[in-house]
């Protein structure tokens, strides 16, 4: 199981929100920087760019990750897991207390990072060495395989409800009483300044502190009260992971997932079909027709080699009541009536769970109807579940906030051929269908989607709102006038059901409201479908700042500027494609990953000169400097690392299992270099590993920081050397061609502005050094000069795309005769093969783009090949 685009990016977001902390010393200072490069800095007047961090938990970087229902947060957190321990010195063991509201959810999420079979499990053994050990509170009390020596060996996950953490009860105030199971990890305490009040050193939430972990929180929107703050600050964090949808005001986002990232991945069933019925009646017959038209469509998709899924309707019952409206009982019972088999039906709710133990996605499972009230809000996921049907009273605005989520999940992350399998459906007959609408946003909104993503339809007459309570006002007013009994008419009535459940389940459904459904459906899914398609080549950035609206300041284009600005395409690199692609248009953007198709680095040669190897890397830690104070703690990695019982335990092995263990360190600092797969990388380092003697093994331990990075770097210049030899090879037989795409925007993002210079494209334009300034300035009043604009990197601007990462050049700069230069400033001392393998690439790109296109490199005072000093740059851009 791979990472999804967004989902690499929120961990790149997280990547470089750490290298912000290593820069500023200042888990505060670090997070404001962080946000001010992207977006700007806060301006508290206007409510424009980030608010600055809030430390809620004085001990521990705590920061938010905003992941829609459905986006795959527990795979975020496994891979996270790796980044944020990359960011810390080894003396810290690697221990996770993974915190979740619901005992529902814990067992889902203890059960799922168990198993080794599970995408979840099999990624952090990949992460991790295959050293990973999932905990319950049952089992550390009993001191159960858990110990000083394997924590330190392992990554271990201890996975607690918030509730187990609050000493409410007999059973939770175990956590904080003396256990002499535990009494070993007290004889490793550095010192018991840890130690809580009137606790005992052995009590198990002493030892989880002595381990400084760190900490996941899952649905995190449900630990903001004061006591839930109290329960974090108690477990002496090193770092805190928030996850939810819905992040609280006092929330740090790190990155946010836009919702269109999710369709785009198939993720969810979007959009929302909400029709609203004339009664209870109708609302029950149409979900079975409903149910059934669907399970038809995936029978055939199944007989043609599809998936296999069956539809299932949730029943949202009324609580039972004085008036005892139709309760889950009652609904149980009209079921059966109308004759559906009992084994399709089950009921769940806060008492009763007649789900446990049914695995919903299995072939031979009957479940086709589950009847609940809100037991379902949290903790429960089946992709299956496609109708959520509403029985409340009419008179009742439906409240489907809580449970909405249960039916966004889309069957096995993939579009499937029947467009009505692409979406879900909410049915209802709410004379406050309004208010219904509204708590259906809301609805979406605590999911991570927004009022964009439904669609309804309301055939109740607004003669018969009234009739059924529609309007208090009148109620009170005028009761005479009002029905002596309202639930009367909102019975089930059996014989207005035309569902017929001895027809095989093959037989289509031909109820009129189902066909003005499906129509519905189908209609919305095909302009959602077109909406992801203009979507596709957005950016994720300009996705997330869309997410953030307001607090995002946009510049604009300068009026005088546009029309011309909005006739320019600058051209990218494509390559051409097979024709058959069933969804191919002959040709596909250019990037790295396919021009390293079949590159084998396990083949290319290991010479690395180790010889000028770095000693003053340091790694983050936290330390107290005050009270309530903390700071991060830089220690020098060899300094930390001699010390470091884990390199003579390692060294006492055979060669062989030395090299596999220090291979395996070294992989996880190299980290992605995606394409290249890990295996191969794994291969690489092996080989490089197998030639050096004990001494030299013993040095990589001590400094791997060092020569992971030497590693890496080699690596890179393998790979770039490569896809360069590809690149040429296929410009040279006309497989890679140049095609204009890329449009100025209308308003941009620069985060830092930099200085007012005459002549820019947009109001403001982005940072610059001296170097640069001082060169766009000369630029800028030569009079050949139309507009000049400063390139976003970062993927908010224009990149050379080709045969190295995506090349960013500093300005875009247009004369007044129509010549479009991109153009790279470098200092003197960036002359470098970097540097000259972005010379190549520019070249070739104006090359191929046209005569009206150029690229120049320019520097101060020297001129390396195919570059020019300031003068002779200035020289001849005049002349353009």
């Amino acid at each position: 199981m791979e990472l999804k685009s967004y989902q690499h990016k929120v961990i790149q977001d997280l990547e470089q929100y750490l290298g912000y902390v290593q820069e500023y010393k200042k888990i505060n200072v670090a997070f404001n920087n962080y946000w001010e490069d992207k977006i700007g800095p806060y301006n508290p007047i206007t409510g424009e760019g980030m608010e600055p961090y809030k430390n809620n938990i004085p001990n521990a970087a705590n920061v938010c990750i905003k992941v829609p229902t459905a986006g795959g947060k527990t795979f975020i957190a496994c891979n996270a897991l790796h980044t944020i321990f990359n960011a810390f010195g080894s003396e810290l063991p690697k221990a996770v207390v993974w915190l979740v509201p619901w005992s529902n959810l814990l067992n889902q999420t203890v059960s799922n990072l168990s198993n080794p079979e599970h995408p979840y499990r099999q990624r952090l053994d990949t992460l991790f060495n295959h050293r990973v050990e999932v905990y319950e509170k049952k089992d550390l009390l009993q001191g159960s395989n858990f110990n000083p020596t394997v924590v330190q060996d392992q990554l271990t996950i201890i996975v607690m409800s918030f509730a187990s953490l609050r000493a409410s009860n007999k059973e939770d105030r175990k956590v904080f009483q003396e256990n002499g199971q535990l009494a070993p990890f007290v004889a490793q305490y550095k010192d018991h300044s840890h130690v809580l009040d009137n606790t005992d050193e052995t009590a198990l939430i002493n030892v989880i502190r002595s381990l400084n972990p760190v900490l996941v929180v899952d649905e995190s929107h449900n630990a903001e009260s004061k006591l839930s703050v109290d329960m974090l600050k108690n477990l002496n964090p090193s770092f805190i992971l928030d996850l939810t949808a819905t992040p609280k005001e006092n929330s740090n986002i790190i990155s946010l997932v836009p919702a269109i990232e999710l369709k785009k991945e198939h993720m969810v069933k979007l959009p929302v079909i909400v029709y609203n019925h004339h009664d209870k009646t109708e609302v029950i017959n149409s979900a079975l027709h409903l149910q059934r038209k669907l399970e038809v469509l995936a029978i055939d998709q199944h007989k043609k080699g599809g998936k296999y899924i069956r539809p299932i309707v949730l029943f949202q019952a009324q609580p039972k009541t004085n008036n005892d409206n139709t309760t889950f009982d009652k609904l149980k019972e009209q079921l059966l009536k109308i004759g559906i088999p009992e084994e399709q039906i089950k009921i769940k709710t806060a008492d009763r769970d007649e789900l446990k133990g049914i695995d919903l996605m299995d072939k031979s499972c009957p479940v086709r109807y589950i009847i609940t009230i809100n037991a379902l809000k949290e903790g429960w996921d089946c992709p299956f579940a496609y109708i959520l049907a509403s029985l409340a009273d009419k008179s009742s605005a439906v409240d489907v906030e809580q449970i909405l989520g249960r039916v966004l999940r889309q069957p096995y992350v993939m579009k499937h051929a029947a467009s009505l399998l692409n979406v879900s459906y909410v049915l209802t007959a709410s004379a406050k269908f309004n208010d219904t609408l509204q708590n259906i946003v809301e609805g979406l909104q605590a999911s991570g989607f927004s009022e964009k993503d439904y669609r309804q339809r309301d055939i109740m007459p607004e003669e018969e709102k009234k009739s059924s309570g529609g309007d208090p006002m009148e109620s009170f007013l005028f009761p005479e006038q009002q029905e002596s009994d309202t639930n009367q008419e909102d019975e089930i009535d059996k014989d207005r059901v035309s569902f017929n459940p001895e027809f095989e389940a093959e037989t289509p459904s031909e109820d009129a409201v189902v066909v003005e459904i499906e129509s519905m459906a189908e209609e919305q899914n095909k302009e959602m479908e077109a909406e992801i398609e203009k979507q596709q080549s957005q950016p994720i950035d300009e996705n997330q700042f869309m997410e953030m609206g307001d607090k995002v300041k946009r510049y604009k284009l300068i009026e005088q500027h546009r029309e011309v600005a909005k006739e320019i395409q600058l051209p990218q690199f494509y390559l051409e494609t097979p024709q058959g692609d069933i969804f191919g248009t002959g040709e596909e953007l250019l990037n790295q990953e396919a021009l390293l198709k079949n590159f084998k680095l396990s083949n290319e040669d290991t010479k690395i000169d180790f010889d000028q190897i770095s000693s003053d890397l340091y790694k983050v830690d936290i330390e107290k400097v005050g009270k309530d104070e903390y700071t991060p703690r830089f220690t020098k990695i060899e300094d930390q690392l001699v010390k470091d019982p884990m390199v003579e335990y390692i060294l006492a092995k055979p060669k062989e299992n030395q090299v596999k263990d220090i291979a395996h360190q070294l992989i996880q600092l190299v980290g992605n270099m995606y394409p290249i797969s890990d295996q191969e990388i794994r291969k690489y380092i092996e080989r490089i590993l197998a030639s050096l003697n004990p001494e030299q093994l013993k040095d990589i331990l001590v400094r791997k920081y060092s020569y992971a990075e030497k590693i890496k770097a080699k690596v890179r210049l393998h790979a770039d050397a490569y896809a360069e030899e590809q690149f040429n090879d296929m410009v040279k037989i006309g497989k890679v061609v140049t095609k204009p795409t890329w449009q100025f925007a209308d308003a941009i993002v620069p985060g830092i502005l930099g200085g007012s210079i005459s002549n820019s494209l947009y109001e403001r334009e982005g940072s610059m050094n001296n170097f640069e300034t001082t060169i766009i300035t000369d630029i800028a009043s030569m009079n050949n000069i139309a507009f000049w604009h400063r390139n976003l990197g970062r993927s908010k601007g224009f990149s050379i795309n080709g045969f190295k990462s995506n090349h960013y050049p500093d300005f875009i700069v247009v004369t007044k005769s129509g010549n479009i230069i991109l153009l790279e400033t470098k200092g003197d001392d960036r002359d470098n093969p970097d540097s000259a393998s972005k010379r190549r690439l520019g070249n070739k790109w104006a090359d191929l783009a046209g005569k009206n296109y150029h690229y120049f490199m320019v520097y101060d005072k020297i001129s390396p090949d195919d570059a020019y000093n300031r003068t002779k740059a200035k020289e001849l851009l005049a002349k353009l």
